[in-house]
Order: C-alpha cells, then sequence, then structure tokens
C-alpha cells in the first residue's frame, strides 16, 4: 500500500471524528476525501433561488474552485473585490454581513469541533457570528488540531504570520510576525490579529455548516 494511501486512512477516520463532533455542537457538518468532493458539497449547499452570496478572505474557498464557480455562474453575488474606492469597498462589507450564504474558511478547528478564527477589521469573524443567513465554511485537513489551547495557538503562530507574507506589499507594513514568522502579540496598527472568534456551538442549530476536507488547504 502506498504512503498516501495510510494518510487517507488516518484523515479519514479523524475526519469522521471531528465531524461527530461538530454535529454535537449544532454545526451542519461533512466530511469529504478531497477538494473534488469538498466543492460537490458546497454546491449542494449554494442558494438556488436567487439569494445573494459573498464571502471573507480564504485560500481554502478559492482551491476547492468554490469562488472561482460563484463568480462564473449565475448567481447573486456581492463582491467587494469590484470596489471603485475604498468607501464603496467598506459599504459592499456591511452589505455582505446580510447577505443569504456566506463562505469563508477557518484558521483553526479542535478536534472537539471548536473552530477558531483570527481576523483583521472583523468583518469575516463577525459574519460567522451573526448576519448571513447560511455560512459555508471550508476546512482542510491540516487546519485540525487536539485542543482549544492548540486552535488557538495554530491561528496566532500559523495562520496568521503565513497570512501575512501573502498581504505584505498591498499597503500593509511588515508586522514583527511578518519578520520573524511567529506571533509577539504586537499592537502594531499594521496587526491582522484584531479579533479573535472560538465558535463552540452553532446558534441557531445548523446555520453554520462545516465542509472538512481530507486534503491541506490554505494556511
Amino acid at each position: 500500500m502506498a504512503n498516501n494511501a495510510y494518510i487517507i486512512q488516518r484523515n479519514k477516520k479523524l475526519g469522521a471524528q471531528v465531524v461527530n463532533m461538530l454535529n454535537k455542537r449544532y454545526f451542519e457538518a461533512y466530511y469529504a476525501n478531497n477538494k473534488k468532493e469538498a466543492l460537490e458539497k458546497a454546491i449542494e449547499l449554494l442558494p438556488t433561488n436567487g439569494g445573494s452570496i459573498s464571502w471573507g478572505g480564504s485560500m481554502s474557498i478559492i482551491e476547492i474552485g468554490l469562488l472561482d464557480h460563484v463568480l462564473k455562474n449565475n448567481y447573486n453575488v456581492i463582491n467587494r473585490d469590484k470596489a471603485a474606492t475604498p468607501e464603496e469597498r467598506n459599504e459592499l462589507l456591511r452589505k455582505a454581513m446580510t447577505c443569504d450564504t456566506y463562505l469563508m474558511g477557518a484558521n483553526a478547528l479542535s478536534e472537539n469541533g471548536e473552530l477558531v478564527n483570527i481576523d483583521c477589521m472583523g468583518n469575516r469573524t463577525a459574519s460567522l457570528m451573526f448576519g448571513p443567513k447560511n455560512v459555508i465554511v471550508i476546512v482542510g485537513i491540516n487546519k485540525v488540531v487536539p485542543t482549544l489551547d492548540d486552535a488557538i495557538k495554530r491561528a496566532r503562530n500559523v495562520a496568521a504570520p503565513t497570512n501575512m507574507q501573502r498581504v505584505a506589499g498591498n499597503g500593509i507594513r511588515q508586522t514583527p510576525c511578518f519578520v520573524i514568522g511567529s506571533c509577539s502579540d504586537c499592537n502594531s496598527t499594521d496587526s491582522i490579529c484584531s479579533h479573535i472568534a472560538i465558535t463552540r456551538l452553532c446558534n441557531p442549530p445548523k446555520r453554520i455548516k462545516v465542509i472538512l476536507t481530507g486534503e491541506t488547504l490554505g494556511f
């Protein structure tokens, strides 16, 4: 048996455990073996009655092809990247908080079914917590860690410093984590870690749909 077959088996078993814990916390959770299956499940969950769709910054929704699917098909999208001015962008971000379906990734997920997300402006974490009728969260198996403390550490020491490598140069200067690659608990005005959100229960039940994917996604 090839080495990757053992990895697939392990991921399935871990994925089943985490999905079970998510469902116990009132999320609507699914396990997908790969990006293709994750995309198919996400498309099933998209609105078919003209409901509006928006999204937060996420490499995961890009990597499975979900964002491309939404943009290339006849969906009613609220797209902040179409804004001509910073003021229009902020208005679209506000409008996205009342969309029908919001798409996003996650920075970490504990084996006990707790989502952890770290955010700069707070639009993504705010939309996760309240506003959109439904939220679809795409999570790679690489984001799963044993405990809630591990999830917070991952968000701060892996996800945030890696995202700083991605966004630095887009009007954002170098933070300490950009320079050294790990969190310095800084107070920089350029920090992308203004908000850390722990979602331990889904309320109302099944509003947040989590698709855990047995492949590496995002940071």
